[in-house]
């Protein structure tokens, strides 16, 4: 009985592992997507982002391809961050 309740124990703690995992990688992925983004946007001058601060690495960090994007339509609006 102790045996069969540890299993399923282990069973639930992997699976939640693997959950969160795979969730965080996607996060992950998402967030160096973003910043690469932003340093090409950047380097190259296709928005008028000026140079990288950290508050906008952080928004694209935080918020992945969404944050890059929103801080190049607020550059072309004159609002760099």
């Amino acid at each position: 009985m102790i045996e069969t309740i540890l299993m399923i124990t282990i069973a639930i703690a992997i699976t939640t592992i693997l959950f969160f995992l795979r969730n965080g990688l996607k996060l992950l992925i998402n967030a160096i997507c973003g910043v690469i983004t932003l340093f090409i946007v950047s380097y190259f001058n296709l928005a008028p982002i000026g140079n990288l601060t950290i508050a906008q690495i952080v928004v694209c960090t935080t918020s992945g391809m969404v944050g890059a994007a929103f801080l190049i339509i607020l550059a072309f609006f004159g609002i760099v961050i």
